[in-house]
């Protein structure tokens, strides 16, 4: 192995040097685009919003985003969308269905929020081959263990496809995250799919505790580890310890495009903790490809 991508360019040569032919992110957002330019401009306000500016890094075209991953060797990954108030789930849903026919590399996914009509679009979903979804907890602002969405989470645990869940407080609280509230549904629904966003930030020990609570719940590496990140709410100085308890469950997630630095920083970070001497080349392999692929069905 190389050493770590100090810059975009060096990635697609690290990658090939673990014997990997790619990379599987889990956790990357495409979106509408008037959806994505008010997801920027709400960035824009980020000094306002959470003290420190955050300057979106890859603030360009689709089609240049597009490139910018094939480039970065990313093979393949789940283009995420959210609703953040009743009648936009469905249609995400279906725009993200309609994405992923137009682009390779993208898996096809879904959405919900708590509504009556979220067990119908989700099972259209499901049928149309749906395989992964997102739930955001924080920005949809509803409580996970609505009882509208009750038969949403048995029918995606029913159909083993996993959902990107951003219950923690990170980077604020939202009027139902906590990784206790989501403990809620995973009581009710313990073979749900659930991989928990950015590893449960900043509740980091109880996203650990409920990986080994459920045999089905698994943590991404979404904006952990990064300086940015660690200046605002750090990963705790035992982190590698915690990690070797479930590196098997660990999967790739990045936030692009949305994020404030380059794609190569998420992957030096994860390519840190694997300097331990219990996780190294074999734990990469797993988080940048093998598990992510296992999990949206890839091969």
């Amino acid at each position: 192995m190389t050493g770590a991508p100090e810059s975009d360019e060096d990635v697609p040569a690290w990658v090939a040097s673990l014997g990997l032919d790619g990379l599987v992110d889990i956790h990357v957002h495409f979106l509408p685009e008037p959806v994505m330019n008010k997801v920027w401009a709400y960035f824009d306000q980020a000094e306002e919003h959470y003290g420190t500016p955050w300057p979106v890094h890859y603030r360009t075209p689709e089609s240049e985003r597009l490139e910018t991953l094939r480039a970065l060797g990313v093979r393949q990954f789940a283009p995420l969308v959210y609703p953040h108030k009743p009648g936009m789930g469905e249609w995400l849903t279906q725009w993200a269905l309609d994405f992923a026919e137009q682009v390779p590399e993208a898996v096809p996914t879904g959405t919900l929020y708590p509504e009556p009509s979220a067990k119908s679009y989700v099972d259209t979903a499901l049928r149309a081959g749906a395989r992964c979804f997102k739930a955001h907890v924080q920005v949809g602002a509803y409580d996970p263990r609505d009882s509208l969405l009750d038969d949403a989470w048995g029918a995606l645990s029913d159909a083993g496809v996993p959902v990107v869940v951003h219950c923690g407080h990170g980077p604020l609280r939202g009027n139902h995250t906590g990784l206790d509230v989501f403990d809620g549904v995973l009581a009710k629904h313990p073979r749900l799919t659930a991989v928990l966003a950015h590893a449960g930030m900043p509740e980091y020990e109880a996203a650990f505790e409920l990986s080994r609570k459920y045999p089905r719940v698994y943590l991404d590496t979404t904006m952990v580890g990064v300086p940015f990140t660690e200046q605002m709410m750090p990963s705790p100085s035992d982190w590698a310890d915690r990690v070797v308890e479930c590196a098997d469950r660990m999967v790739l997630g990045t936030d692009f495009p949305n994020i404030p630095y380059s794609y190569a920083t998420q992957l030096k970070a994860i390519a840190g903790w694997a300097e331990d001497p219990r996780l190294g080349e074999p734990f990469l392999r797993s988080v940048l490809h093998d598990t992510p692929a296992k999990l949206l069905g890839g091969s």
